[in-house]
């Protein structure tokens, strides 16, 4: 009897001894990192630091370098999302209302924990990998219109998966950075205090972090790219055209899914004062000497709930953000389409794409406008308040009021909700994504290696199509932009034997890359021309190149 209970305790022993070997550990400096095995050939460590807190009198400042580690961490956790703008969205009715839902009601519930103490970085990696695997690693930057988004939305395990089956094992890395007022205040004083674009410096940090210390991982720091939808790919675009186009070594290629360089102005340009001066007002610092100093010193719930108070983008001025990167004279010296034509692009291969109808969901919050004079008056106040009525007429002979012209396109006379709905939705994909897309692509024709793609799938779903975020299920969910993820991650070329083959993108040849629904058309997955509404985003570009937003 002792004898068989000594079997057992020295087998339940050799049991305990076996997980614990499995717990996957890092070292990093002079600490040690305890993560997770996140699938059985690959393992996770989640919520490292990246940065010193942004707390205290670190708000409102550029990230401040992480010390040498020491001790031990548990990284089996993500770390909280950094302060998330409240989510307001529109009020429709039946099905409409359950996309809405499925696409920011984790948001809206606050299933994602939010922290100003939140500059933290992941990374998933083959079992396998050690500091001589060397591999290529795909920096993650989450959506949210730069108003909310959280690197814990997204499950990168099944693209290193992928990577492992197709032979071309990758590093997933995804972040945390600021957003909405505590990363993208505007105003001259935060010029005045360079401090803007705060959020875009926490991604720059976080690339300096993965310089010294991906090669743990097993990734090579020399083969980053970075990769981003919607406020992420903006951001991609954005690291692409500071420090006059000079990666520093940080990355050395860019991937945008549904975001270019957009036109944006000067950091204390009306709009951006105005928020500025409002949040200083209504948290009772209009008074004091140093405005910043004293936001720095509201208390976070105070200071979080007037910033929640700000328009969100899903209210009436949509894509016109609140908070936004803006002209800073630091990270951004011009406005972004200028920084374009004047060459300060980075030199690196890129892939950029769009949802056929990308602004079909930020055109539920303006349902009320129904008429071709509410339209004008819109666009007057709201997109173009500097530009002359001239201007404002151009656009709307762009966009005309004719619902079979609108998005979702190729719909005929069905969705329309309103009058104008339809063109509303047009214009506004158009401008934001589709029209800086095309001008970013186009001036960059011979200068660099670059494709483009359309994704035109989920065109049944009523009134919104293949809407904004619909391609991100192609990629985090193993489609067809896996693999050509994993090409491009691993080879700076999308190419490879299990896809349809990409050519590249120039202005005598403008191929896309083209997904469509194969049960609803009988077009497959093959390559269409970036000519439509040719004319139209013409009269777009030149208005945002005359009045950035």
């Amino acid at each position: 009897m002792a004898c068989g209970a000594l079997f057992v305790g020295a087998l339940a022993l050799l049991q305990i001894q076996a997980a614990l070997a499995a717990v996957p550990v890092i070292t990093l400096d002079n600490a040690t990192f305890t993560g997770t095995v996140a699938s059985s050939n690959t393992q996770s460590f989640f919520g490292i630091p990246f940065a010193q807190p942004p707390v205290g009198d670190l708000r409102f400042r550029k990230p401040a370098p992480i010390a040498p580690y020491t001790g031990s961490f548990n990284a089996s956790l993500m770390g909280p999302s950094c302060p998330q703008q409240f989510t307001r969205v529109p009020v429709v009715s039946g099905s409409l209302q359950a996309l809405i839902s499925k696409l920011w009601g984790d948001y809206y519930s606050g299933k994602y924990p939010d922290s100003e103490d939140c500059l933290t970085i992941n990374i998933i990696k083959p079992a396998n990998a050690n500091p001589n695997s060397k591999l290529p690693v795909a920096l993650w930057l989450f959506a949210g219109g730069f108003e909310f988004g959280t690197p814990a939305r997204y499950d990168g395990t099944p693209i290193v998966e992928r990577s492992i089956a197709m032979n071309k094992p990758i590093i997933y890395v995804s972040i945390n950075y600021r957003v909405s007022a505590f990363g993208f205040l505007g105003g001259k004083e935060v010029k005045e205090a360079g401090v803007g674009n705060l959020g875009l410096q926490d991604q720059r940090e976080a690339l300096r972090w993965m310089q010294k210390y991906i090669s743990a991982f097993g990734g090579d720091p020399k083969k980053v790219t970075i990769w981003g939808e919607s406020a992420g790919a903006i951001s991609v675009a954005l690291h692409m055209l500071t420090n006059g186009g000079n990666t520093e070594g940080l990355f050395r290629a860019g991937y945008m899914q549904s975001g270019s360089p957009i036109p944006v102005g000067p950091i204390d340009n009306a709009s951006g004062q105005k928020f500025y001066d409002e949040l200083v007002a209504n948290v009772g610092c209009q008074w004091e000497f140093d405005t910043l100093a004293c936001l720095r010193t509201i208390p976070y719930d105070q200071l979080k709930k007037q910033v929640d108070a700000s328009p969100f983008f899903l209210d009436y001025q949509s894509l016109v953000l609140a908070w936004l990167p803006r002209v800073d004279g630091d990270f951004l010296v011009d406005n972004p389409q200028q920084l374009v034509l004047k060459g300060q692009v980075a030199k690196v291969p890129f892939i950029a794409g769009d949802c056929d109808d990308e602004g079909t969901v930020f055109s539920l919050s303006t349902l009320n406008i129904t008429s071709d004079a509410a339209f004008n008056d819109y666009l007057a106040t709201i997109w173009a308040p500097t530009a002359p009525n001239s201007t404002i007429a151009a656009l709307a002979n762009a966009y005309p009021s004719d619902i079979t012209k609108g998005s979702p396109f190729d719909t005929g006379i069905l969705h329309a909700l309103t009058p104008q709905f339809k063109r509303l939705a047009a214009f506004q994909g158009d401008a934001v994504f589709h029209a800086p897309r095309r001008f970013f692509q186009t001036q960059l024709s011979g200068k660099q290696k670059q494709w483009g793609y359309l994704n035109k799938r989920n065109k049944a779903i009523p009134f919104v199509g293949s809407y904004h975020t619909s391609d991100v299920s192609n990629v985090f969910g193993a489609g067809e932009l896996t693999d050509y993820l994993v090409n491009f991650v691993t080879d700076l070329d999308p190419n490879g034997p299990t896809v349809p083959a990409w050519p590249q993108y120039s202005t005598d040849s403008p191929n896309l890359m083209t997904f469509y629904d194969a049960l609803l058309t009988k077009d497959k997955t093959g390559v269409s021309q970036d000519t439509f509404r040719v004319e139209a985003m013409k009269v777009l570009t030149e208005a945002s190149l005359a009045f950035p937003i």
